[in-house]
């Protein structure tokens, strides 16, 4: 199972006048968690993106178990939830750092596209990193 871990910081930018942060940062959290992931495999969306490949987010979701608050340190774990020709899925889940409980879980679905949009298989080297 290819996985990974990440940490981040909630900013005080990020929250609300409540210190929670805000529901919409998970998504950018989750792209911390994917691209170092991808990274820990060898490659990154620089590479990808120099051989012609693109990965639009196409699916996302998230559940919002318990809030996260001003200044957590957030574990984000990220797993290879499968990958197909043209597909590829990760599913997250955010813990505070040093914690079991998962606080937030969620997931994204990308697509390969070529620089022009248009749908494509996913790199040969890249189908291999992620098996």
């Amino acid at each position: 199972m290819t996985t990974g871990t990440s940490r981040v910081r909630v900013r005080y930018a990020e929250t609300d006048q409540m210190g929670v942060a805000w529901h919409g940062n998970v998504f950018a959290w989750f792209e911390i968690g994917r691209t170092d992931l991808l990274r820990g495999l060898g490659t990154s969306y620089r590479n990808l993106e120099e051989q012609g490949v693109r990965l639009p987010v196409v699916e996302a979701g998230a559940r919002y178990i318990r809030p996260l608050l001003y200044d957590d340190v957030v574990e984000v774990r990220t797993r290879l939830a499968g990958h197909s020709g043209a597909r590829v899925a990760f599913d997250y889940e955010l813990h505070r750092e040093d914690s079991d409980e998962a606080l937030v879980t969620g997931f994204t679905a990308h697509a390969a596209i070529d620089d022009r949009g248009r749908p494509r298989r996913l790199p040969a080297e890249l189908r291999r990193l992620l098996s």
